[in-house]
């Protein structure tokens, strides 16, 4: 894990040029959203999120298919589905990486939570003007559709659970360990543009799972662990300070393993 240290005088400033101004969250909600969320509100006043309706699963398999075919996209399903149920046998584990990262994935009742379709439609983007952000924050949500990013007018963030741009997509960590780059385990907050995690670089940081690390556990590491690039990165904005850096590093986008795969590979390799 990366560590930022900062002096006192740092933190006090970044505190003041915080007071009045606006973070919005935009996400699909759950137990790692709420990690990045409570981080931000723990340093800043102004906190609050439009959590979209998730995205149904016919739409994701068609989506998927039209892109990779049919085989892979039910492939893809059933990863997501056993990921789902995986999760149940994990809570150790996953209590444990709280703890360790001193972080929490309740919800906070502190922060104003508006319901939306999507961010893309009209009522979301309206909804989204309304609130009048100084800076918007994506983790776990829908692309931004280029219409609703251009009426954005202020800096848009977003948290990836993987490191760019090795890894843009889905299951960055699971990926990485999988091509034998451990050292790229880790997560990217990134400017956001119109490609899949393809805007420009402001913070990495990199983790090492244990071997009771799973497809179930790794993005909850991989952002307990990141809560601090993320607050960084907000406190660029509001001081005008964001500065992209460029990787020198091949460009691929991933998605879930099909389960034929993860299985594959959790038997051979132990990687699960």
């Amino acid at each position: 894990m990366e560590v930022f240290c900062r002096s006192t005088a740092e933190r006090q400033a970044s505190a003041k040029l915080a007071v009045g101004r606006r973070i919005v969250v935009v996400t699909a909600g759950g137990e790692n959203p709420n990690i990045i969320i409570n981080a931000l509100a723990s340093r800043f006043d102004e906190i609050v999120v439009l959590q979209e309706q998730p995205e149904s699963k016919t739409l994701f398999v068609r989506r998927r298919a039209r892109k990779l075919g049919w085989g892979a996209a039910l492939g893809q399903l059933a990863t997501m589905i056993a990921s789902r149920f995986g999760k149940r046998l994990t809570r150790r584990r996953a209590a444990e990486i709280l703890r360790s990262y001193g972080v929490s994935a309740e919800t906070n009742p502190l922060v104003p939570v508006h319901r939306i379709a999507s961010i893309n439609d009209a009522e979301g983007r309206a909804r989204l003007t309304a609130l009048q952000p100084a800076v918007v924050f994506l983790v776990s949500c829908r692309m931004l559709k280029p219409e609703t990013l251009a009426a954005i007018p202020c800096p848009v963030l977003n948290f990836h659970a993987g490191i760019n741009p090795q890894y843009r997509g889905l299951m960055g960590g699971y990926w990485a360990l999988l091509s034998n780059d451990r050292e790229n385990f880790g997560a990217t907050v990134h400017l956001v543009d119109e490609g899949v995690d393809t805007g420009g670089i402001l913070y990495q940081s990199r983790q090492v799972p244990s071997r009771a690390d799973t497809m179930h556990t790794y993005p909850l590491l991989q952002t307990a662990a990141s809560t601090a690039i993320a607050i960084r990165s907000v406190e660029d904005a509001f001081a005008g300070n964001l500065r992209p850096v460029d990787v020198a590093a091949p460009s691929r986008q991933w998605y879930h393993p099909p389960v034929w795969t993860w299985v594959w590979n959790g038997w051979r390799r132990g990687i699960w």
